[in-house]
């Protein structure tokens, strides 16, 4: 398509001379605008990705992939006939009793928050990876008894606790007397402490022995909820048919990891489309300065146009001669700014690090974003839709000043000279 004489006269016109360096000038600040770009798009693109293939992942790996909740005051009783029926379903990997309620954690120096307290047994815990796998201190050996607590690593600094402090639970839901109902409080002894790696869970959840937390909640042989975990968390559906037939009638609450966390990961989703389109923004602007840098070069090239047209050039090899004039500016700064942006995706948690020790500040706050660290995966399908951008802006803005080029007339622009 290109042929040598077309890519010749190219190669010159892209070498500025003595007297031609404005038009290059402009020619190199469109090219690092669009690097740029090109760079800041699969940044925010892939940490955005990141961020939604994280977080799912975190919260698929602390809750199950469908649950079971009893109604509000309600609980589940004789559940372990329940338990083995739904373990025995196709596609069913585990099933987690749990009891969970809520109640006002106080630490030895006086301050309380709430958070919620969740009884499970020690070998479930055990099965679950995001807490087993993670803990910072503490053993799950000694999660047993009537007075062992797992906290998380948030909530032990803040309550400056460590293995064998105690923390203390204060449930509004007490015996009632003559006096009014009275809250039952308990004091627990530390024996774990984990780093779930979600921030929330973190700092406002803890884990008592099962039958810890059926004593402390007046709950005997019977829990609030049970999680399931199944082969293909992406066909959850496919087993909520038999799950309610094993419920037998039960009266209970039934939804998949989908419904319980579609709102997270719509509203990620929304954000990510909109960051995509506003910074998309910043390559159409750059793809306007490659128009502007091709008129200025074909304004200046008037006189050698209309010498080519002269000597035998067509039209179409004008055309063509500065399509790639163009195409070269949008192709190498696109290039360039994937090369930056995956470089900076795939070390942007050692930047980020290196930012805080210089500033003294804080670039990633784990209780906003939910998260503990900045994703660092890069999204392959994202970087392709931002080269694929790029390059067709680039090329789309190199249309206009090429066909003005072959369309110049060589009389009229050698009458001037």
């Amino acid at each position: 398509m290109f042929g040598p004489f077309e890519r010749a006269v190219a190669g010159r016109y892209l070498r500025a001379r003595k007297g031609e360096r404005f038009v290059s000038i402009i020619a190199i600040f469109s090219l690092v605008g669009i690097a740029l770009g090109v760079a800041t798009l699969i940044v925010v693109s892939s940490v955005m990705s990141g961020f939604q293939s994280e977080l799912v992942s975190r919260i698929l790996g602390l809750n199950g992939h469908v649950t079971i909740e009893a109604y509000a005051g309600e609980q589940i009783d004789h559940f372990t006939e329940l338990r083995d029926r739904i373990a025995g379903l196709a596609g069913v990997v585990s099933v987690i009793p749990t009891l969970d309620g809520q109640v006002l954690l106080s630490g030895p120096n006086g301050a309380a928050r709430g958070g919620l307290a969740r009884g499970i047994a020690r070998e479930d815990l055990h099965a679950l990876p995001a807490i087993s796998g993670r803990l910072l201190a503490g053993s799950l050996d000694n999660f047993q008894g009537n007075d062992a607590i797992a906290i998380g690593a948030g909530l032990a600094n803040l309550y400056r606790l460590r293995i064998g402090s105690t923390l203390t639970l204060v449930s509004p839901q007490g015996a009632a007397t003559a006096f009014g109902t009275i809250p039952r409080v308990r004091a627990y002894q530390v024996v774990a402490i984990f780093d779930a790696g979600v921030a929330s869970y973190n700092d406002s959840v803890v884990f008592l022995p099962l039958e810890a937390a059926q004593i402390y909640f007046q709950k005997p042989d019977a829990v609030t909820g049970m999680e399931i975990r199944v082969k293909d968390p992406q066909q959850v559906q496919a087993i909520v048919g038999p799950l309610r037939t094993a419920l037998d009638g039960r009266q209970v609450l039934l939804r998949d990891w989908r419904h319980a966390n579609d709102q997270i990961v719509g509203v990620l989703q929304v954000q990510k489309d909109t960051m995509f389109i506003v910074l998309g923004m910043i390559i159409l602007v750059a793809a306007f300065n490659v128009i502007s840098s091709l008129i200025m070069l074909v304004k200046d090239k008037r006189a050698d146009i209309a010498v080519l047209r002269t000597i035998g050039a067509s039209s179409g090899a004008i055309l063509r001669i500065f399509l790639m004039c163009g195409a070269f500016v949008g192709v190498a700064g696109t290039l360039i700014g994937t090369v930056i942006g995956v470089l900076f995706c795939r070390n942007i948690v050692a930047i980020q690090h290196a930012i805080e020790d210089m500033t003294g500040g804080r670039v990633f706050d784990s209780s906003v974003f939910m998260l503990t660290t900045l994703p660092d995966k890069v999204d392959w399908p994202d970087v392709i839709r931002v080269v694929l951008l790029g390059l067709a802006l680039s090329l789309m803005a190199t249309i206009y000043p090429s066909w003005r080029a072959a369309r110049t007339d060589p009389v009229e622009a050698l009458r001037h000279e």
